[in-house]
């Protein structure tokens, strides 16, 4: 598919994106000359249930936080957790049971919680990210 533009509401929240579909794309490798840059996953806002996502990072910004002459205290990374409220999820997660195991598309593997994951209020931990955060923190 190739984008060829996108409705926004008044606040620029986008509310639709018009798409082509380019012939012998979906499914398949692409046709000679035709380079795929990406690709869209989506959840619908409208049919999709609102989840508590946790992002677990590194405890620690230093590979030896031992080595660190203030105390191993002033190596914690204080972005080890990040907690996102207001994500969606098919609606299928929200019945999950604790400690299901999935992948959200692009972003990692998840766990549904053990003690906080209900129908009401799903809760998924990410148990391995895509990208090596590590690399970034220590260029």
């Amino acid at each position: 598919m190739i984008c060829t533009g996108y409705t926004a509401d008044a606040d620029g929240k986008v509310t639709e994106v018009q798409a082509e579909i380019l012939p012998g794309t979906v499914g398949a490798n692409p046709p000679e000359g035709i380079k795929c840059k990406g690709a869209i996953h989506w959840v619908s806002a409208k049919y999709g249930v609102k989840a508590e996502i946790r992002l677990y990072d590194r405890l620690f910004k230093d590979e030896a936080p031992d080595a660190n002459e203030a105390g191993f205290l002033a190596s914690l990374n204080e972005n080890s957790l990040t907690t996102l409220t207001e994500a969606v999820v098919e609606p299928a997660l929200a019945t999950a049971p604790a400690e299901f195991l999935c992948q959200f598309e692009r972003t990692g593997y998840f766990v549904a919680d053990r003690y906080d994951h209900s129908p009401e209020h799903p809760v998924f931990n990410r148990s391995v990210g895509l990208r090596d955060s590590w690399a970034k923190m220590n260029k």
